[in-house]
């Protein structure tokens, strides 16, 4: 499983992070693509010829991250203090592969609790602390069981999963994928959506993964798995044996204007216009922002900068935060 060949992994964050060890890893043989492009027949699905061929195109090495050294994960728990649990765990798997060839190997995640309190958040986060690429999918708007696995290229419209998408597409062996609302995949129709985890969660026939639609095996068992969910009840068991799951609580009053700071200064620094704006916003808008769930302060804070602009103001007031629309928004949606 190690990883040969150092080299320095790009970095594509703004921040600055340990540099990060990548060896590379291969995830699929190019003479099997080769052979399956060759084989194709007459009249075959054009969007698989051109998968092939940029599976080609792209070689069948990926880079495989790791952190050099232990990534800051207490500025992390600052940022999100609910999330702390989660991360003192990530924190001792870690410690076994740092300063060794050995790669990362983080068992599979599931973070359990209400909508909005930014467990999507705390897994892009994560992402960029690892500092590997970030595969997202998203369970509840799916009925259809290729998303994760890919559908036959005998289908219509037929096209790879997004496994197979972020390993062949992207930079990287280990990303962090990203299962959000694991709860909401419907078992309506004649394919259950997660019967790819399954194997997937199993590094051993993980490595040997097969999308339905490119048909050709794909290393997938040094990626990063993390998936949210409200309910675990929804969750089938052998899922979970696969899991270390995690109740995340709600953040406290003082978690709740720490998140809300963090996100303030995240959106302002993503940003050419932020620096017409304060570094901290005044109390009593964190005050107001924390009565809200993290995904509903970041949605109000976008709103606020907007409005503050518009009137022609450098500082963020209470009347720029709109909180009692939004807070009927969110009773009806969830």
């Amino acid at each position: 499983m190690s990883c040969a060949h150092h080299h320095t992994a790009p970095d594509t964050r703004s921040k600055p992070a340990p540099i990060a060890i990548a060896g590379f890893r291969r995830i699929y043989s190019t003479s099997r693509v080769e052979t399956a492009l060759d084989e194709l027949p007459p009249g075959a699905s054009e969007s698989l010829k051109s998968t092939y061929e940029r599976m080609l195109k792209a070689g069948g090495d990926r880079f495989c991250v790791k952190p050099g050294t232990m990534p800051d994960f207490d500025a992390l728990a600052e940022e999100l203090p609910n999330f702390r649990e989660v991360l003192d765990d990530l924190r001792r798997q870690l410690a076994l592969c740092l300063e060794t060839a050995d790669p990362v190997e983080l068992t599979p995640v599931l973070l359990l609790g209400e909508p909005g309190i930014g467990k999507t958040h705390f897994a892009r986060r994560l992402s960029q602390l690892l500092g590997t690429g970030y595969g997202f999918v998203s369970m509840s708007a799916l009925t259809a069981g290729w998303v994760l696995s890919g559908a036959s290229s005998q289908w219509r419209n037929a096209r790879a999963g997004k496994v197979f998408d972020t390993l062949v597409n992207g930079d990287y062996a280990n990303p962090v994928m990203v299962v959000d609302e694991i709860d909401k995949a419907s078992t309506d129709g004649q394919y259950d959506p997660l019967g790819a985890l399954y194997g997937l969660l199993e590094p051993d026939t993980a490595a040997e993964f097969v999308d339905e639609f490119a048909e050709i095996p794909v290393d997938c068992s040094d990626i990063v798995w993390v998936a949210t969910a409200n309910d675990i009840g929804r969750i089938p068991d052998p899922i979970l044996n696969r899991m270390n799951v995690y109740e995340i609580p709600a953040p406290d009053r003082d978690g709740a204007r720490r998140i809300a700071l963090s996100l303030y200064r995240e959106i302002r620094d993503a940003h050419e216009w932020g620096t017409q704006f304060p570094e901290q916003p005044a109390d009593e808008v964190v005050d107001r922002l924390a009565r809200c769930a993290p995904r509903e302060m970041r949605r109000l804070l976008v709103g606020a900068f907007g409005g503050a602009k518009l009137a022609g103001r450098r500082e963020i007031g209470l009347e720029d935060l709109s909180v009692e629309r939004s807070a009927r928004r969110t009773r009806i949606g969830f």
